[in-house]
């Protein structure tokens, strides 16, 4: 199954993502328990966005996962960046 390599790009409605922040980690929580999401976190420095590493079938069923995130749904994300991730090392690669 492929790796996925996700940035989020966050808007600056700090106070829609502040609002939407408990639901959107709680799908991603889902995520995370059903094995799809391997990890997920916001970066400590620069512009605004998160990393999230996920495994889906194909491109479309990330993309279902993508606009099915509450961040997504509300607009916070002003950009995706996807990139298939060819994973050899680490715990994540078995």
């Amino acid at each position: 199954m492929p790796t996925y390599a996700v940035r989020y790009t966050y808007d600056e409605r700090t106070d829609v993502r502040d609002t939407f922040r408990p639901e959107h980690r709680a799908y991603l929580s889902t995520l995370a328990d059903e094995g799809r999401l391997l990890g997920s976190g916001p970066f400590a420095d620069g512009e605004p966005g998160a990393l999230l590493v996920f495994r889906a079938d194909d491109r479309d069923a990330l993309d279902a996962l993508l606009a099915a995130d509450p961040f997504a749904r509300e607009g916070v994300v002003a950009v995706t960046d996807v990139r298939q991730w060819d994973l050899v090392l680490g715990p994540w690669s078995a």
